[in-house]
């Protein structure tokens, strides 16, 4: 059976790791699954939750963003950890703080309890994600079988969001929105029994020690940015707090870039923007993160407050984009394959962009087939096809000592995208609507806000498209040059010398 490097540890050989790949992929396929579960459960819920929990506008955007930010925030200390103490050692410990974050935030009384438990949340998903994925990449080498291995990752991960909105719907309706929590909690449970049980050991991959000064200054500066973002939807771009907070925010960072520059092991070393396609996938990720978790935040909200659907009429409303997405994934190698990758990305950017520029027509006396199934149709099938390409594309030629590195950092991006994406259009819609207040009714001016953040994002894929063959081009000319450079080596050694005889590498000329 054939060996992958780097995947042996004592009392696992090579072997056992290879015997069950499927169940080795089932189990990490789980972990992220609940991961992405509880990034959208939430959001059909909301208007119960902020009934129930005492909730304000701001508080209430929190609920979503704390989770986030705290999961992108920390992402790149998740993989760096996993890198350095285990990847199966971070993965179980990450499940077993997520799972108990999501049963603290059933049981809350409070906003400020759950908020808190929802950051909890975040900060054992922030080690669940990374390791997860490089975990995926020792079991899978390179080759189809990582190209089928990332299509059910990138299925389950779009499946996980969508189905979020489902079983909130069907949990709230039901027993109450504290469930949607303690399902969470059950789903953390049993991938972390499954984890424990047929994920192979791995001994630490990187070495150093961890660059805690790092990880501690970029995660007050996310922080700082994203409260900014948040206020400013309240309080105006020019409020004192506000702007003091856009201040730290950059204070920090460059605090950040100063103390990567000096530690010795940085947190974010250089060596991985110049390792395959890191940077072109991490870029283009980050713009298709701006607009994932707004769209499932902001397509409910138009469901239940324009069109009055219910909480579990408005879950099964998004089984057609969960299933795209699924459809998507599963294709997306095949695609790619047959188009190329650079192809595959743009189109599908283009697909997704579509769709959300249908539903930037929607309006409020509109209907869900008619206004909102055959958008969902176009997203979902874009997103699967990008996401599994995009994440290939991010960790491709990285070396096995950053993988769980790679892995947190296109989570970085995504998430921390996704945040900033959330924070900037739900300010922007919030000024539509506050603007076209004064003259509509209210569902109208509703719809108006919604409608300029679902063309925004269209623009905003729209970008990424346009990006995508330019980046890809960069990725593909490194990799020629590289091929060239070892081609050249080679003639160089076997080029023929002055007496007629060859240049051997490792061999001497015979003497007379």
């Amino acid at each position: 059976m054939q060996k992958h490097p780097g995947v042996e540890a004592p009392g696992v050989t090579a072997r056992h790791v290879t015997a069950r790949p499927r169940f080795a992929l089932a189990a990490l396929a789980g972990a992220q699954f609940t991961v992405m579960l509880a990034t959208s459960i939430v959001n059909v819920a909301l208007p119960r939750i902020r009934a129930g929990a005492g909730l304000s506008d701001s508080g209430t955007t929190w609920v979503v963003n704390a989770y986030g930010l705290a999961f992108g925030a920390l992402l790149l200390a998740g993989g760096r950890a996993a890198d350095l103490w285990g990847r199966r050692r971070v993965l179980l410990v990450g499940l077993a703080l997520f799972g108990t974050a999501s049963l603290a935030a059933g049981l809350a009384t409070t906003s400020a309890t759950l908020i808190a438990a929802r950051a909890a949340q975040g900060v054992g998903a922030a080690a669940v994600a990374p390791a997860a994925l490089a975990l995926l990449t020792e079991v899978f080498p390179p080759g189809p079988g990582r190209g089928r291995a990332l299509a059910v990752w990138g299925g389950v991960s779009g499946a996980g969001a969508a189905a979020g909105v489902l079983l909130g719907g069907l949990l709230t309706q039901a027993w109450g929105w504290p469930w949607i929590f303690h399902a969470v909690a059950a789903g953390a449970l049993l991938a972390l029994v499954a984890a424990a049980v047929v994920v192979p050991c791995a001994p630490a991959a990187g070495g150093g020690r961890f660059d805690l000064p790092g990880a501690a200054t970029v995660t007050l500066a996310l922080t700082a940015l994203v409260w900014g973002l948040t206020g400013a939807r309240h309080s105006g771009w020019t409020d004192l707090r506000v702007v003091a907070a856009f201040a730290l925010a950059a204070v920090l960072l460059t605090l950040f870039v100063l103390i990567e520059r000096r530690h010795p092991h940085p947190l974010l070393p250089p060596r991985l923007f110049t390792a395959g396609g890191v940077r072109a996938g991490n870029v283009l990720m980050g713009l298709l993160g701006s607009v994932w978790i707004a769209l499932f935040f902001f397509l409910p909200l138009y469901q239940q407050q324009v069109l009055g659907s219910g909480p579990l009429t408005t879950g099964l409303g998004q089984l057609p984009l969960a299933g795209a997405n699924l459809l998507g994934s599963a294709l997306a190698p095949r695609i790619a394959r047959r188009f190329g990758p650079t192809a595959t990305v743009t189109a599908a950017l283009l697909t997704e962009a579509g769709g959300l520029l249908w539903l930037s027509r929607i309006s409020a006396d509109g209907g869900y087939l008619t206004d909102v199934l055959g958008p969902s149709i176009l997203i979902g099938l874009g997103l699967g096809i990008a996401f599994v390409q995009l994440t290939a594309l991010s960790v491709e030629g990285v070396p096995r000592t950053d993988a769980g590195l790679a892995g947190g950092l296109v989570n970085t991006t995504r998430q921390v995208g996704g945040a900033i994406g959330l924070a900037l259009l739900a300010t922007l819609a919030g000024s539509v609507t506050a603007g076209a207040e004064t003259e509509a009714p209210y569902l109208d001016a509703l719809t108006a806000g919604y409608r300029t953040a679902f063309g925004i994002s269209a623009a905003v894929l729209t970008v990424a498209a346009v990006l995508a063959p330019v980046l890809s081009g960069r990725v593909a000319g490194r990799a020629a040059g590289r091929d060239a450079a070892r081609v050249m080596g080679r003639d160089e050694a076997t080029r023929p010398t002055r007496r007629g005889g060859a240049r051997r590498q490792g061999r001497s000329r015979p003497t007379r």
